[in-house]
């Protein structure tokens, strides 16, 4: 063989965005009411207790030296669940890897100094406020869009935007890590997607039409490759923009939009319920353990 031959590789094409299409709907519980789906029909693979194993990935993944970055934001009277949010997650959240925690906040005073743990850092980042708390979750794409382009790409791997009225409850580590990440949301995945509560109105960016879906994906927590994070989250953001420009604004605002978009772009990795659950609901036996569950608490009066 000559030895000034060099292989040629084809330069990889990205998977383009999925075209609507028909198709059925991905059942959670198709197996049994016990028994959680483990892969999704585009082959990303469901975490959920007992579908890997915690020890073999920590040697896999620990040699990487990775960091991983955790945006939330703590806006008027949200910043009441920091120092819970930030204890359980200094227990429980990529314990023994590096983690820097960015918290937007318009009251810097008041977030809590948490002792952190060794090669764990918190950067507290400024934020307007805004009177509507639809306005502040609007917003959020953009902010952590423009925070990736600034700053967050030179100093971490993989991030996770998750929601501050929260708490850590069982270990959250690298089997969560993957090229883009959601979550399926407590309240639907047991429920035809007829039943999801996608934006209809045609008009929207957000608009997902009869027989589109796959799984209703909660807004509190998605993540990935910090560069694939700031594609999705721009790329919500533009909906956003879209809609606003049409005087409209989603039925569910981000999580809208969030929704819209993992339907074209799909997950590479998805959480089942146990990493965004709802203390409101009792535990199934479909879940063996809860990971990351929001807190019950009073909507009404820290929205005003």
């Amino acid at each position: 063989m000559n030895s000034n031959m060099k292989l040629q590789y084809k330069e990889e094409k990205p998977f383009q965005p999925v075209a609507q299409s028909q198709y059925p709907q991905p059942k959670l519980l198709e197996q049994s009411p016990t028994e959680l789906l483990t892969l999704t029909p585009w082959l990303a693979p469901i975490v959920s207790e007992g579908t890997f194993d915690p020890e073999l990935l920590r040697h896999m993944y620990q040699p990487l030296n990775l960091t991983i970055g955790l945006t939330v934001f703590a806006v008027g009277r949200y910043t009441c669940f920091l120092q819970h949010f930030l204890e359980s997650a200094e227990q429980f959240f990529m314990h023994g890897y590096r983690v820097h925690y960015y918290i937007f906040t318009d009251d810097p005073a008041a977030v809590p100094r948490v002792p952190l743990g060794a090669g764990r850092h918190l950067s507290v980042i400024p934020i307007q406020k805004h009177a509507r708390w639809e306005e502040i979750s609007t917003r959020r794409m953009e902010t952590i869009s423009q925070h990736i382009a600034r700053r967050a790409h030179r100093e971490v791997d993989y991030l996770f935007c998750l929601d501050v009225d929260m708490v850590f409850r069982n270990p959250w580590g690298p089997e969560t890590l993957g090229d883009l990440v959601a979550a399926i949301h407590p309240g639907y995945y047991a429920v035809s997607r007829r039943h999801f509560p996608y934006e209809r109105r045609p008009v929207s960016a957000a608009f997902v039409a009869d027989g589109e879906g796959d799984f209703y994906y909660g807004g509190a927590v998605f993540g990935g490759r910090v560069a694939r994070v700031y594609e999705f989250a721009r790329g919500c953001h533009m909906g956003i923009l879209a809609d606003k420009a049409n005087g409209i604004m989603a039925a569910w605002q981000e999580e809208s939009h969030l929704n819209r978009r993992f339907i074209s772009h799909k997950p590479s990795k998805v959480l089942s319920p146990e990493y965004l659950w709802d203390d409101k609901k009792p535990q199934p036996p479909s879940l063996k353990l809860i990971r990351f569950s929001t807190l019950d608490k009073d909507s009404d009066w820290l929205r005003s």
